[in-house]
């Protein structure tokens, strides 16, 4: 996806996201156990606020977040720290460096791509917790999102952090698992200290995950619809799928 089509999706699911709070904000999100849609909103906010200064300043702000913003209403955070986002997004290149905790994505280009895909799964968190129908996810924006969440937070994050990663692989027999979506499919492996993802199914796996592109995304986010079928097929063995769930909970907490 090129960098227009990311803002572009950022728009449209933000003022999504924006338009559902106001409806239900006491509402639980059952997707983000704990939480309200206000706290959602606060979060989203915050997100941005975050992202907004990696960009501004060249580092991400640690500790995170300010005492300050847990007295401004979510709402308005939600906006003034939307409206500063696309502020820096608007002032640089792509190109342009940035604080990132991805060393590839040091750059204002890795930041569009992860606030649209950011922006996608909150907003369908907001769409679970008020109980509005869920919008249309776009192919390739859902495609773009299985892809950054294999490569990105989890293949990254076990050869990065592997110790976070250690007692849960240490018995790992070795597992394949294929996921195959509309226009694409990964092969995972995983094992002792090691999640490795290829483009294209491997000629034997011991579990294959299949199924639409926005609903693959929402199978890997944890955010499958509740009280109906996902449209996600699971096959093979289940040991290599709990293996895979795990991985991912823990890469993106």
């Amino acid at each position: 996806m090129e960098n227009p089509r990311y803002l572009d999706c950022l728009t449209d699911d933000f003022v999504r996201l924006r338009a559902l709070v106001p409806t239900d904000p006491g509402a639980a999100v059952p997707s983000c156990p704990g939480w309200t849609v206000a706290d959602l909103a606060r979060h989203v906010g915050e997100v941005y606020l975050h992202k907004t200064l990696a960009i501004r300043e060249g580092v991400e702000p640690e500790p995170w977040p300010p005492a300050e913003l847990a007295s401004e209403d979510p709402l308005a955070l939600l906006d003034r720290a939307y409206a500063g986002l696309r502020a820096e997004f608007v002032a640089h290149d792509p190109a342009d460096p940035a604080g990132s905790w991805y060393a590839p994505g040091r750059h204002v280009g890795f930041w569009i791509r992860r606030m649209a895909q950011e922006t996608v799964i909150h907003r369908v968190d907001a769409e679970l917790g008020v109980g509005a129908p869920i919008a249309p996810i776009p192919d390739d924006l859902a495609v773009d999102g299985v892809d950054e969440l294999l490569r990105v937070f989890v293949e990254y994050s076990v050869a990065e952090w592997t110790p976070y990663f250690s007692e849960m692989l240490a018995g790992s027999p070795g597992w394949t698992i294929a996921v195959r979506t509309d226009g694409a499919a990964w092969s995972v492996r995983t094992g002792r200290d090691l999640f490795r993802v290829t483009d294209g199914v491997a000629d034997v796996a011991d579990a294959t995950v299949t199924g639409p592109p926005a609903a693959m995304l929402r199978w890997v986010w944890g955010r499958e619809l509740p009280g109906g079928s996902s449209g996600v097929t699971v096959e093979g063995a289940p040991e290599a799928i709990a293996e895979l769930r795990r991985c991912i909970v823990i890469a993106t907490q």
